[in-house]
């Protein structure tokens, strides 16, 4: 019986140093969703724009990414689509979503750990550039399957800011309703597996080691829903280089600045106009 066990402890040790010397490329489809907690309140929306409203704000939060990688490096970006259009608008209004990462290249290098971030702010172009920063996952016995491969669960926590709602106010006299804001501990979970043994993961997470599944927190959750390993047209990834170069915390400051500018813009045209139209986004 031991000789039996210390075999296939052997073979189990032998094939987990084949996968891992294997020079493993591929391209993961993601998708994203996020459960909407939406109050429409107006009295001159009526039932075909709420309808309408919802649809586009649902299409908005539900989106495909593909992530190309190989063991080193790896590329992510939104999939193209070309019915996607620049903004959503619905009876003569127009609904821009700032910051949520449309169009963004994000190329990550595992082993220099560092990132490479190409986005658009209102037209003008950034290079982000900063450290990669290892969260200090909790690595979980639970298992299950996504498709064809068997997932482990991961979790770390981490503390966020939160607004308990976020309030569109279109052509609206009255003064807009400030969202409450607040810290909180949040807990991030994903699922990884190790038959694919690199340590990338959609958006800015990786550092486990298996290609990460999926990735869920708040009312988010990002899920692979196709893999291709060793492509015959291979991977082929290239580290963006266009726009202005900052780095992560100077980049928000920058958009912090830019989205209070709106706001000052906004808030001195709503008051010519009497017509109200509110939106609520629960967090």
């Amino acid at each position: 019986m031991k000789i039996l066990i210390y075999i296939s402890l052997a073979l189990t040790l032998f094939f987990t140093s084949l996968l891992s010397a294997q020079d493993f490329k591929g391209i993961a489809t993601y998708k994203s969703q996020r459960k909407m907690d939406i109050q429409m309140d107006s009295t001159q929306m009526n039932d075909e724009m709420q309808k309408q409203m919802m649809a586009m704000l649902k299409k908005q939060f539900e989106k495909e990414f593909t992530l190309d990688f190989n063991k080193k490096e790896s590329l992510y970006k939104e999939a193209e689509n070309l019915d996607k259009p620049s903004g959503m608008s619905s009876g003569g209004m127009v609904v821009m979503v700032a910051g949520d990462g449309a169009g963004d290249l994000l190329y990550k290098n595992l082993e220099e750990n560092r990132y490479a971030t190409e986005t658009d702010l209102f037209g003008k172009i950034f290079l982000i550039q900063d450290e990669l920063e290892q969260p200090e996952w909790q690595l979980e016995k639970e298992t299950k399957n996504i498709g064809e491969y068997t997932s482990f669960k991961a979790t770390f926590k981490r503390k966020v800011t939160m607004s308990s709602s976020m309030t569109m106010t279109v052509n609206s006299k009255e003064e807009p309703k400030e969202p409450e804001v607040e810290e909180i501990e949040q807990t991030v979970t994903a699922w990884y597996t190790l038959q694919i043994p690199v340590k990338h993961g959609p958006g800015n997470y990786s550092g486990l080691p298996g290609l990460i599944l999926e990735i869920s927190y708040g009312t988010e959750t990002i899920l692979c829903s196709k893999i291709i390993l060793n492509p015959k047209n291979g991977v082929t990834i290239v580290e963006p280089k266009k726009g202005k170069k900052v780095n992560q915390e100077e980049f928000e400051a920058i958009m912090e600045k830019k989205m209070r500018e709106m706001d000052e813009q906004f808030n001195s045209s709503r008051h010519d106009d009497g017509n109200s139209i509110e939106i609520r986004i629960g967090g």
